[in-house]
């Protein structure tokens, strides 16, 4: 099975930019759909991006849009999300996702096999 590590996370100002790292290790990375969530103060945890196996296909929850980007390499068996023009609400923890052998985001609904521990986004205003 895989483990994913996240990395990058920190404290920024209004408008500034972040890009956080997940390595996976332990299994084929390119059988593995990934992706983001995040989990604010007393609220639940919510979807950021996805990206598919292949890398040819991107999703973005509405919120990060056009600010967000998801990528991944499989020489380093990373995914990235690189977060522009960040604001307060952006403020959470942040979770690497995966799911073996399928993409992550289908249809609407979201399909989680493993996590990493979460790294702290913290935005100034």
């Amino acid at each position: 099975q895989v483990q994913l590590a996240e990395s990058g996370g920190g404290l920024v100002q209004a408008g500034g930019s972040l890009t956080l790292s997940c390595a996976a290790s332990g299994d084929t990375f390119s059988t593995y759909g990934m992706g983001w969530f995040r989990q604010a103060p007393g609220k639940e945890r919510e979807f950021v991006a996805a990206i598919s196996r292949s890398g040819g296909t991107t999703y973005y929850a509405d919120s990060v849009k056009g600010r967000f980007t998801i990528s991944r390499g499989s020489a380093k068996n990373t995914v990235w999300l690189q977060m522009n023009s960040l604001k307060p609400e952006d403020t959470a923890v942040y979770y690497c996702a995966a799911n073996r052998g399928a993409d992550l985001a289908y249809n609407g609904r979201y399909y989680v096999g493993y996590w990493g521990q979460g790294t702290q986004v913290t935005v100034s205003s």
